[in-house]
């Protein structure tokens, strides 16, 4: 039996709209106190076009992500699920954030306060953060809050809470569709969890944890159809259509060099594993929250936030930031895979990623573009300044906060851009006063969200970072990270996923996963 035979027999079927009955709502408009938003009218989305969401993964980001989403009109969210119960140790990014967003959301500006308990967090020697709430109980009681709001009773308990997300997908028959943020190496089982059950995914980035990871995603989404998006929103941007314009017209003429840097990490990096074993904290399932990686004792060294430069949950600056960059120079620059990579870093740990890495790609001709050289850099590690920048202007992308940028290096002139392709501009700004911008000849996107859930209700337009696009990305991504741990030239044979140079860098390509977590 193929590959594709074993994907179709797993699905238990495309998405069809589900029938709903809307008994309640009918008897509930016969009375004239019933709210605008209930009686219908602008803005007003029928239970029936609506998309039953069920949020999986709500520590610090995954509140904001469902924040987000529930302020959709055609959103209803009707579970969240989570290995935490609750806890008061999320970083937030500002002070009192957690409690501000949900007050927003509400319309109201008091309460909510115990979201926010705002106790210093250092995260690293330089970085302090201050403490949030967050997990499977709060973002429920946010969730039926919300809808009670708009109920005219006050009240809702329609939102469901789940520990594991396989019996969410089990017991939870309405919902159309997940959105996927837990940590990096539970992506991948959640997405096809749910794409086999005939589920859309919306997933945080990167896409994966593995190579292999990333190639099985695209495949069961290919076998499925169902909608699938990546958080990765300069994707649906104006400035990445403007880039592809602007260096197909021939700006700055063929590409041959592109220079990417990131000031992450902001998290700790580049240390060993804790040598003692501390007591799993109440309400946590220690066990899940591990999912396909090797068993360890808990430390509060991994969870929450922190977890991002273990090399068996996260995928250290480059997975974190990475994500959005590449997406956008892939698309740019018309790529599919590189022939090699290479790395060098800072000193090298067994389970973490080093403080700072330079990772170079070298990527084939494709079409009428020529090879082309693709370095990255972390860690507040920097190219060399641009020539064609003026004296006083700053090696970074206009308007970035941080010591970043991304440029484009041409025959005929450079664009400098914002981290991930942000506010591109040709260098120096003469050049870019004398440029006659082309025609705007790509389709403009109504945003990341709204294209994954246009399709989700069955549009005919494919997501841009639909997962067999962004598994392509995350392949050569995380080829990137297995050059930094492997310390060695790296030849790619991607339609293999086979490292044609290392037996040693190869088993990072599919490791071992735990019993029970198969793809």
């Amino acid at each position: 039996m193929n590959k594709e035979k074993r994907v179709d027999d797993a699905v238990e079927g495309r998405l069809s709209r589900r029938k709903f009955l809307g008994q309640s709502a009918v008897t509930a408009m016969a009375f004239s106190i019933v709210p605008r938003h209930v009686l219908g009218g602008a803005g007003f989305v029928p239970p029936s076009d609506k998309v039953n969401l069920a949020f999986i993964g709500v520590g610090s980001q995954g509140s904001r992500v469902m924040l987000h989403f529930l302020k959709e009109p055609d959103v209803q969210g009707v579970a969240v699920c989570d290995p935490n119960k609750v806890s008061a140790d999320h970083p937030q990014w500002e002070p009192h954030e957690f409690c501000n967003s949900v007050r927003k959301l509400l319309g109201v500006d008091a309460g909510w306060d115990w979201l926010s308990p705002d106790q210093p967090i250092q995260l690293t020697h330089s970085l302090k953060s201050t403490s949030g709430v967050a997990g499977r109980e709060p973002c429920q009681q946010i969730v039926n809050a919300y809808y009670g709001s708009r109920q005219t009773s006050g009240k809702y308990n329609g939102c469901a809470a789940y520990i594991d997300f396989r019996e969410l997908l089990e017991k939870q028959k309405d919902i159309d569709a997940v959105v996927v943020c837990t940590t990096d190496n539970l992506h991948a089982a959640v997405s096809a969890a749910a794409m086999k059950k005939g589920k859309h995914v919306f997933c945080q980035k990167p896409l994966t944890h593995t190579i292999y990871e990333a190639r099985r995603l695209a495949e069961i989404a290919r076998a499925t159809g169902v909608a699938t998006q990546i958080a990765v929103g300069n994707q649906a941007s104006e400035a990445t259509r403007q880039l592809c314009e602007w260096i197909w017209d021939g700006a700055i003429g063929p590409v041959r060099e592109v220079v990417n840097w990131s000031s992450r990490p902001y998290w700790p990096q580049g240390i060993e594993r804790p040598k003692e074993a501390q007591p799993v904290p109440e309400g946590l399932d220690w066990d899940l929250w591990l999912g396909p990686a090797p068993e360890r004792p808990f430390n509060r060294a991994y969870v929450p936030f922190v977890w991002r430069g273990w090399s068996d949950f996260g995928c250290g600056a480059l997975g974190d930031m990475g994500s959005y960059s590449y997406d956008t120079i892939f698309r740019v620059l018309k790529l599919e895979a590189p022939v090699s990579v290479e790395a060098s870093s800072s000193e090298r740990y067994e389970e973490t990623y080093p403080l700072a890495s330079i990772i170079r790609y070298n990527f084939a001709a494709r079409g009428d573009m020529p090879a082309v050289k693709f370095t990255w850099y972390d860690g507040g590690l920097k190219p060399p300044r641009a020539e064609e920048l003026e004296e006083n202007r700053p090696m970074k992308g206009d308007g970035e906060e941080m010591d970043e940028g991304l440029l484009f290096v041409g025959d005929r002139g450079k664009i400098l851009c914002g981290f991930n392709g942000a506010r591109p501009k040709l260098i120096p700004q003469s050049k870019m006063d004398a440029y006659k911008q082309p025609p705007k000849t790509l389709p403009r996107s109504p945003g990341n969200e709204r294209e994954w859930l246009d399709a989700c209700k069955g549009g005919n337009v494919k997501p841009g970072g639909n997962f067999e696009f962004s598994g392509m990305v995350t392949e050569t991504l995380l080829l990137g990270n297995i050059a930094a741990r492997a310390a060695e030239k790296l030849n790619w044979d991607r339609p293999n996923l086979k490292v044609l140079s290392s037996e040693a860098a190869q088993k990072f390509v599919a490791p071992e996963r735990r019993k029970g977590w198969e793809l």
